[in-house]
């Protein structure tokens, strides 16, 4: 029987409202500050925000992008 090894896949969250919005890997050779530019391009919140993680949540590896837009105090 043969080993198979493999790679945790990359995921993204974010809040945007009440909702958290879960965005995919675009590329796993991309750096994550490379990741969170290419979003900011979608989400324009991203371009003043934090980095956070990473977090295992089975079998996935989770950052998060921390946005200080529209948050007081």
């Amino acid at each position: 029987m043969a080993l198979e090894i493999k790679g945790l896949k990359r995921v993204f969250k974010m809040k945007k409202g009440n909702a958290t919005l879960t965005l995919d890997d675009p590329d796993s050779n991309l750096s994550l500050t490379e990741v969170m530019d290419l979003y900011s391009i979608t989400y324009p919140e991203l371009t003043t925000a934090t980095l956070q993680g990473p977090e295992c949540e089975e079998d996935r590896v989770v950052y998060w992008f921390k946005t200080t837009i529209g948050t007081k105090g």
